[in-house]
């Protein structure tokens, strides 16, 4: 009897031996690569060199330009004027966690798109001057190719640049199972334990299509980061929106205003409960521009009207502009009466920061 018992004993320590192997952990799933493009590749150096067929040109900045926020009048503040809209994921936080240091170089200015017979041109003008910051600064651009407010595709680059096209640092990924944006793309469905972009098509390039995506800081101006991608990839109409990450750097937790709760991630903007930034900083990303469609207007996280924004105001006495819900109180306490452009489908005024 006692044989038996021990023999028993031994088999039920196997069985769960075997079975805590197989246990999921805690971290992100790893990127499904399409045949014949190794997981590793984004981060592997010893891949031969690849033969280019086609490389892009230089061309004339011509298109529509598309406004973000400008955080850095509002730095010795430690503080983002507006434009941090956590439900949106339309992320406005080129600050340092809890001490919210100002970011220059994770805060976009404007960005842009161009196209010629091949190729998509995206723009993305920084505050700062250095891509190669030494936070290791990712820039990326998402795109929604049926306008629905879910990422489809991300094209996604990691330092070091430079004035040359290059596909070494630039991967591209598309989402298999349509949780880009959580449940859904206009709330935070923290805590969403989705998958986000889960498929890696490009990298270093390797992929089907070795000409791809390309990425260089633009020879002309230190402070623009420049993407080149083929037309065939999003096709000929889409929605996009572009990134500076500085921290999180994971195409696998998008969107990130899913992964975390906006008590969790914090606020860049003085009068929100949740300021100051705690799990989700050094990150800016945009509203998204429409491109080869005319836009209804009540598409997901579309961009307002092209206006250039206002010149950031020196502090003038406000305090809580929250408390203040008409016009005359509001500017009469020192505060700024503006129109929320996040809202498409009635113009809404609030009281903010000058």
């Amino acid at each position: 009897m006692a044989i038996k018992k021990v023999y028993l004993s031994s088999v039920i320590v196997l069985v769960l031996a075997i079975l805590a192997c197989n246990l999921p952990s805690g971290a992100a799933p790893a990127q499904t690569p399409l045949p014949g493009i190794p997981a590793s590749t984004t981060t592997n150096p010893n891949l031969p060199p690849v033969s280019h067929l086609t490389t892009p040109s230089n061309i004339s900045l011509t298109g529509d330009i598309n406004y973000d926020v400008d955080s850095s009048g509002n730095a010795p503040q430690h503080r983002a004027p507006y434009g941090d809209v956590y439900e949106f994921n339309r992320l406005e936080r080129p600050f340092t966690q809890g001490e919210m240091n100002y970011l220059p170089n994770v805060d976009i200015n404007r960005f842009r798109l161009e196209a010629d017979n091949n190729w998509y041109y995206v723009f993305i003008e920084l505050i700062g001057s250095n891509p190669n910051d030494p936070l290791n600064i990712d820039y990326g651009i998402e795109i929604d190719k049926d306008h629905d407010g879910f990422g489809d595709i991300l094209l996604w680059a990691h330092p070091p640049y430079t004035t040359q096209w290059a596909t070494e640092n630039v991967s591209v990924y598309t989402d298999s199972n349509h949780d880009t944006a959580g449940l859904s793309p206009t709330k935070s469905d923290a805590p969403f334990n989705g998958n986000g972009y889960d498929t890696l098509v490009f990298g270093q390039g390797q992929g089907q299509d070795p000409d791809l995506a390309w990425v260089r800081i633009d020879p002309q101006h230190s402070n623009v980061i420049e993407f080149a991608f083929k037309q065939s990839l999003p096709g000929k109409s889409f929605m996009w929106s572009v990134w500076a990450d500085g921290e999180l750097k994971d195409p696998a937790k998008f969107s990130y205003n899913d992964r975390f709760t906006e008590a969790e991630a914090g606020s860049s903007e003085k009068d929100n409960a949740y300021y100051p930034l705690k799990a989700l900083y050094a990150t800016d990303s945009t509203c998204r521009a429409v491109y080869g469609f005319k836009a209804t207007g009540y598409e997901p996280l579309i961009c307002p009207p092209i206006t250039a924004p206002e010149t950031p105001k020196p502090e003038t006495g406000c305090t809580n502009p929250s408390s203040h819900k008409d016009q005359s109180s509001c500017e009469a306490a020192g505060c700024a009466w503006r129109q929320n452009g996040s809202i498409v489908i009635a113009v809404v005024y609030y009281c903010t920061y000058p």
